[in-house]
């Protein structure tokens, strides 16, 4: 081989090796692995690994759709808000999103948990206008223990207001199942046993819409005219709360107490600066007791839900967060009323703070037929009293004018069934009905209209279709 020819080979082969090498230095480098989602399951069904993170996440919520017929608000709330006329609408529909995000991390204080619970709506009301909400009904922090945010009240039985019905307006008991502001403690003590203590929010709202009349009851002034208004001071002591709890096979059951600040404003109403004269602070309470009993001979996952409750001063613990504050059924075309009126308490010029009594009964009978069709009885008594003080105080304004004897005493009953269909899994149609009577004590006829003061009652019916996911 000559000397040209070596030259040539040698600068050939180190071309090639020259052009490998480039090749070589192109080619991309290895991807990393995709980081897919994975399932947690730490804490039940549907929970997943966020990606990157040792946290665990679950969504959740449902779509509703409701219409209510004879009533003055969604989710068959009774005529009880005024005179049927022909500018009343026969049925209100509302249609509901409900998002629900739940977080949870293990760490070694324990599960650090977060929810919330967000409802987007669009209701038709009783005046012929239509509008859309948003509701923050939870959204609160969990860890070691501690409750931190908008949760359900400590006080409220575990069923909320809701021990077999639809109807946001079964009163007889606590309902503030949309949340309200606090900071809670829960001591498990082993067995299904454990206590609660609590500070809640005292004028936050008992329910879901920005609207302040729901947050407590009147604490009615007198001292200003003919009208009586309510006249709460600021907030300067939160609900102090309590609860008691065994959970076990056979049921649940709960005891619970609340002291609520009674802090009204200056006499008048409206007159008065910083050092103006008021009533002194008062405090009311409330207790309840609540019962759940499972397992029932009648059929697998039937279940009896029962509360009893008194409040002194703090009606708005029997009462309920989302019911008004004064009732009017009518009836006889208009020529009947059954007027009612609660609140926390009556005060006239200089005069103390006269606390308003209530106590109310709740509960229901909850059946299954089959695997698809299940049924509810509940039912409700609710019963308002004002002391002879109070009554001398309101005897002179609006609420008893010109009537021939003036007790604003009064008794509601309420009486519904409820039957639900589920043709598939988290598919629920319902029907409703409900029958709401008020016992009031005042006779007379009333300014308005002319009409008789009589007890009254009324018929609501709803329907509903829900799908959870």
């Amino acid at each position: 081989m000559t000397t040209t020819t070596k030259a040539i080979m040698i600068g050939s082969a180190a071309a090639l090796f020259a052009v490998s090498g480039a090749q070589a230095a192109d080619l991309p480098l290895k991807a990393k692995a995709v980081e897919y989602v994975k399932v947690c399951s730490l804490y039940g069904a549907g929970f997943y690994y966020i990606p990157g993170t040792d946290t665990c996440i679950k969504l959740g919520g449902y779509v509703r759709a409701d219409t209510s017929f004879n009533a003055s608000g969604a989710y068959d709330a009774p005529r009880w808000n005024g005179p049927v006329t022909r500018a009343s609408n026969d049925y209100i529909a509302r249609s509901r999103l409900g998002l629900t995000l739940d977080t949870r991390t293990a760490t070694e204080y324990g599960v650090v948990r977060t929810y919330s619970d967000l409802r987007f709506n669009w209701t038709t009301d009783s005046s012929a206008r239509a509008g859309g909400d948003v509701g923050v009904y939870y959204a609160f922090i969990q860890f070691a223990g501690f409750t931190m945010g908008k949760a359900v009240s400590q006080f409220s039985a575990p069923w909320t207001g809701f021990p077999g019905n639809n109807t946001s307006y079964l009163i007889g008991g606590e309902d503030v199942d949309s949340g309200i502001n606090q900071i809670a403690y829960t001591a498990p003590f082993g067995n299904g046993v454990s206590a609660a203590f609590s500070l809640e929010e005292a004028s936050g709202l008992n329910g879901a819409a920005p609207v302040s009349s729901y947050a407590r009851a009147p604490l009615y002034d007198v001292t200003s005219g003919f009208t009586p208004a309510s006249n709460w001071g600021g907030t300067n002591v939160p609900d102090i709360v309590g609860q008691v709890r065994v959970d076990q096979a056979w049921g649940i059951f709960q005891a619970s107490a609340l002291a609520h600040q009674l802090r009204a404003g200056p006499y008048g109403y409206y007159g008065g600066g910083a050092g103006a004269p008021h009533p002194d602070d008062a405090w009311g309470f409330a207790a309840q007791l609540a019962l759940s009993l499972k397992n029932l001979p009648t059929g697998a996952g039937d279940t009896i839900n029962l509360s009893v409750g008194y409040a002194n001063g703090a009606s708005r613990n029997i009462i309920g967060g989302v019911s008004p504050d004064s009732f009017q059924i009518w009836g006889g075309g208009n020529t009947r009323v059954a007027y009612a009126y609660s609140s926390d308490g009556v005060f006239g010029a200089g005069g103390s703070i006269q606390k308003t009594e209530a106590w109310g009964l709740r509960g229901a009978f909850n059946h299954n037929w089959d695997a698809h069709w299940s049924s509810s009885l509940f039912g409700s008594y609710t019963q308002v009293r004002y002391n002879d003080t109070a009554k001398a105080l309101l005897s002179g304004t609006s609420i008893c004018s010109g009537l021939l004897a003036c007790n604003p005493d009064f008794n509601i009953s309420q009486l519904g069934f409820l039957t639900k269909w589920t043709p598939v899994k988290n598919l629920t149609f319902s029907g409703e009905v409900m029958y709401t009577y008020i016992d009031q004590k005042n006779v007379g006829v009333t300014p308005i209209g002319g009409a008789t003061l009589a007890s009254e009652g009324t018929w609501t019916f709803g329907v509903r279709a829900q799908r959870n996911f």
